[in-house]
């Protein structure tokens, strides 16, 4: 037997395992219709105004794959995925909570809610490290590209348009602001062309990062708009696609049964043998999102592709903020050919209070997780906080003549020069966040501190020459 025949059997037989999953319809709800979920007759009537309070401030969102395959409803309230998706009483501060439920209780109309929503919003510093106002690129006229951010050299991030919602929505999600319907609060753009264009500009870019919201909620006909022009050799500077997104887990489908799943996989082949390297980057919380057959075989499909998948995602009190949590999914991620990438640190926004973890439980969890990881999963790189000044990942606690201290470098960093470089912080067991950190050994502030505060001025002064403050 050839072996060119020995690989198309084996393609055939792997289709033939995919072909009992049946088409799914996708069916979504919101905070508009959260009353339609027949699961949460199960839960009284107190938590169910709960959760319609504190979604009219949080986006809300999610889908009935969700509700009936993933959640685990004989463990709610406890349960992961449940707290992953579904608004609780503490994400909101008490008095922030105690403002809205005093307007659901007197009957307020929705005009009254909408304006309290935008006004707590505000509150909740909806774009934490400056992610709309910083790192943006301007085309050959020196007009600002909408929906574009440059903030390290090589990388480029681009928010479609088409991509600004969802399967479902993550309770903890730092880009929350991107979906509350408020244009004020979004970065999106629509244009191929300007994106395309400012990529030809900058031959030092090599990676284009397409996220959101989701770039996979769009159909393929869209995103081959965005990706198809890449594999020109015009954009041979562009070695990497990556697309950021929770598709896998929210809503598989997209890669197995849905109309244009197939087109999809054929983009992602195209894009491969055109050279590029595709790495789908994809959002994993709990273990308990890999274990449905279709959620294995959108896995399966992808990867046979010559895609790669990246996982990532925030360490998340009352989700995973136990090691045996990031043990499981990164030895299971390994056995299933995906590549352990980030453990994140939860941003300081929205509903922050409710899952951040101080830094130096973070990094417990993280060393003890590591531990009883083959050197396969040690890929995973964090804990990091996606910062101001770049990505800054907790090393560990040390003692350096006779100081505890908390040991950290970039990963990324605004000026490249920082990368790697370690500093040391005072020993705080309570910080939860960068900006809570002092410098250790008696130092006035940390090395990077006086350029990133020039880097943030020159950034307004832009932004006041462009009347965009």
């Amino acid at each position: 037997m050839s072996k060119v025949t020995r690989i198309e059997e084996v393609q055939a037989a792997r289709e033939l395992e995919g072909s009992d999953i049946e088409p799914r319809r996708f069916k979504v709800f919101t905070d508009k219709n959260l009353d339609k979920i027949e699961h949460l007759s199960r839960l009284d009537d107190q938590t169910v105004f709960e959760m319609k309070v504190v979604s009219s401030v949080l986006p809300f969102r999610v889908n009935e794959y969700m509700i009936n395959d993933v959640i685990d409803w004989g463990n709610v309230p406890a349960d992961p995925l449940y707290q992953l998706t579904f608004p609780q009483r503490d994400m909101l501060p008490p008095e922030m909570y105690e403002e809205m439920a005093a307007l659901h209780r007197e009957g307020a109309d929705k005009k009254a809610i909408k304006e309290k929503a935008r006004e707590l919003r505000e509150r909740l510093n909806p774009h934490p490290a400056g992610q709309k106002e910083m790192n943006l690129p301007t085309d050959d006229d020196g007009e600002v590209i909408d929906g574009l951010q440059h903030k390290y050299n090589e990388t480029v991030l681009f928010f479609p348009s088409n991509g600004q919602t969802c399967h479902s929505y993550c309770t903890f999600c730092f880009r929350w602001a991107q979906f509350v319907g408020d244009q004020e609060f979004k970065i999106a753009a629509d244009d191929a062309a300007r994106m395309q264009s400012y990529l030809l500009s900058n031959k030092q870019v090599s990676d284009l990062l397409m996220t959101g919201g989701d770039p996979m909620i769009m159909k393929t006909r869209k995103l081959r708009e965005y990706l198809e022009p890449l594999t020109g050799e015009s954009f041979s500077h562009i070695q990497t696609i990556r697309i950021g997104t929770k598709a896998l887990s929210f809503w598989p489908y997209r890669f197995v049964t849905d109309k244009d799943a197939d087109d999809v996989l054929d983009l992602f082949r195209e894009l491969v043998a055109a050279g590029k390297h595709v790495a789908v980057m994809a959002h994993y919380n709990h273990w308990q999102e890999l274990q449905t057959d279709v959620a294995r075989e959108a896995i399966r499909r992808v990867r046979d592709t010559g895609a790669e998948i990246r996982c990532q995602g925030p360490l998340l009190r009352n989700i995973n903020d136990d090691p045996e949590v990031w043990t499981r999914m990164w030895n299971e991620q390994v056995s299933l050919g995906m590549i352990p990438y980030y453990m994140f640190v939860e941003r300081d926004t929205g509903a922050k209070a409710y899952f951040e973890v101080p830094l130096v439980r973070a990094w417990e969890i993280y060393q003890q997780a590591m531990q009883k990881v083959s050197g396969l999963g040690r890929t995973a790189r964090g804990p990091s906080m996606s910062a101001g000044p770049g990505k800054v990942e907790i090393q560990g606690v040390s003692e350096v003549k006779g100081e505890k201290v908390i040991v950290l470098r970039f990963i990324q960093g605004r000026n490249p020069n920082w990368v790697n470089r370690p500093f040391f912080a005072k020993y705080d067991p309570e910080a939860t966040w960068l900006d809570q950190l002092e410098p250790a050994f008696g130092e006035k502030e940390f090395f990077f501190e006086a350029e990133y505060r020039q880097m943030c001025e020159d950034a307004r002064t832009f932004l006041e020459g462009k009347k965009l403050v």
